[in-house]
């Protein structure tokens, strides 16, 4: 590669049309950016919605050589959409793609924040994505080797299916699903899950369950698309995923369930279900996210390493974001590096969601809050247990 890499800050709408062709043949040509979020078609929808949004342009002696959506809060530079961006970095050639370390220096920014960076890096950490790899003879051999693998687990679904459907009955499910009031209805039962967990609240800000709602008017452009499926027992509702899919890539997003009829596993069955389903349109690889949840080990048989990290630039001044981190990091000092993590990621699902620095900095209190007082709760649990003497 000759020149000098250089950079244009344009908005997704500034976009022409010969940039999105030559975005389509980066995918296609890199087998890294397989997921839906590296397409066109989503930038499109979330550079229109998400505050602060724009398309950094790379450019080597006057070709474009990459594109790299983003959006700003205060002086931090976020992959476009996050929170709720699963995979993010350059799209670009395989040869042509620059590191993060490159990105950060040429968008000049006092920070850049990644949670799964796909491409070079050399700070931060290593992060795995679980996929089902599907056979191309489709779900029912995919399914006869996991049971055979995991017997015992799958076995306990089957009856959890016969449960629910004795329970409430018949047992129903659709998929391709893209009804604005079900879509509602699941970002309501998201929110309330929220709420039990202490975990940040990401639809309160308003703009992201717009997103969900605009990527749902995707339906028919090219293979790109956004749906839910649903999961109904006896006419109730237990179960819904709103997903992502592209090419042959199918994203599990956000998925939800009943909390009263956790014992049956809802929202297990919904997947196994949305993916017998889908592989019969032709989808071969499942992706759902992150590690975590224990039933992912008994589907998943495929993976993908990305990066978290976070690029700060040199001799940066201490700053409202700052005293924000440092008021998650006492909520969690001295209890391990596993809750600091959490508490540092928390900070970026309230940076990247709020838009102010008043309700980003009351985000940071609220969080440090549900971690003392976990911890409170924690500690009482344990000075209550009896104590055996010799």
């Amino acid at each position: 590669m000759s020149g000098s890499l250089k950079v244009e800050i344009i908005k997704a709408d500034e976009l022409t049309p010969a940039d999105i062709d030559l975005w389509r043949a980066m995918v296609d040509g890199n087998p890294d950016l397989a997921s839906p979020y590296f397409r066109p078609e989503f930038t499109q929808v979330a550079g229109a919605i998400s505050p602060q949004a724009a398309v950094a342009v790379f450019q080597r002696a006057g070709s474009i050589v990459g594109f790299f959506p983003h959006q700003r809060r205060g002086g931090t530079i976020q992959p476009l959409a996050a929170p709720m961006n699963d995979y993010h970095g350059v799209i670009a050639h395989a040869c042509q793609t620059p590191s993060l370390e490159q990105v950060a220096g040429l968008l000049d920014a006092p920070r850049l924040r990644v949670g799964a960076w796909v491409g070079q890096a050399v700070q931060g950490e290593d992060r795995e994505t679980l996929m089902v790899s599907m056979p191309e003879s489709g779900y029912g051999d995919w399914y006869a080797e996991r049971r055979q693998t995991w017997g015992k687990y799958y076995k306990d679904k089957e009856r959890a299916r016969r449960s629910l459907a004795s329970e409430l009955g018949e047992v129903r499910v659709e998929r391709n699903l893209r009804d604005p009031a079900l879509l509602d209805q699941l970002i309501g039962l998201k929110r309330d899950q929220y709420r039990r967990t202490g975990r940040h609240d990401i639809f309160d800000c308003g703009w992201t369950a717009d997103l969900l709602h605009g990527l749902l008017q995707t339906h028919g452009q090219d293979d790109f698309g956004a749906s839910m499926a649903a999961m109904w027992a006896g006419g109730k509702l237990v179960a819904v995923e709103y997903s992502l899919h592209a090419g042959d890539r199918y994203h599990f997003w956000f998925p939800v369930y009943e909390p009263s009829l956790a014992r049956c596993s809802p929202g297990i069955l919904l997947s196994m279900d949305t993916m017998r389903l889908a592989s019969d349109a032709g989808y071969r690889v499942f992706d759902f996210g992150f590690g975590g949840e224990g039933y992912k080990k008994y589907f998943c048989n495929r993976s993908q390493t990305v990066r978290e990290a976070l690029v700060m630039r040199p001799g940066l001044a201490t700053g409202l974001s700052n005293a924000a981190v440092g008021i998650l990091n006492t909520a969690g000092k001295s209890r391990g590096d596993r809750l600091r993590t959490s508490m540092r990621r928390r900070w970026a699902a309230i940076e990247a969601c709020e838009t102010t620095p008043v309700s980003r900095f009351r985000g940071a209190l609220g969080a440090a809050q549900v971690a003392l007082n976990k911890g409170a709760e924690r500690t009482a649990e344990r000075l209550a247990e009896p104590r055996v003497t010799g």
